[in-house]
């Protein structure tokens, strides 16, 4: 995932353009974009081994501004105001339920 997006310049360290192979420094900075934010890295230090998910916050720190999570917050909730989640495509029932309930008020149409 992360060689795809260097290779298509998403991921920046220092300013510059990062290849997959970019080998990083402490104090390096790195910029890319993920769920619609820039995000900020900066590198603290580097492990002499593989470390597990949980202590990696020790050797980076995330220096996105805030705003950048506030305008995320209202992007959500500018998508949830015109359609809520988990209301996707009608079933047959309900696209039934729905012609029936067209089918009534013709019907009526017609009587008066």
């Amino acid at each position: 995932m992360v060689t795809e997006a260097c290779k298509k310049n998403h991921i920046t360290v220092n300013g510059m353009v990062a290849k997959p192979s970019k080998e990083v420094f402490p104090t390096d900075k790195i910029t890319f974009r993920k769920d619609q934010i820039t995000q900020i890295i900066t590198v603290l230090d580097i492990p002499d081994n593989r470390v597990g998910a949980k202590l990696v916050d020790i050797y980076r720190k995330n220096e996105t501004p805030a705003e950048a999570y506030a305008h995320l917050e209202l992007l959500k909730l500018s998508k949830e105001h015109y359609r809520k989640n988990g209301t996707g495509r009608p079933t047959k029932k309900d696209r039934r339920d729905i012609d029936e309930f067209g089918n009534e008020i013709k019907d009526e149409d017609e009587i008066d």
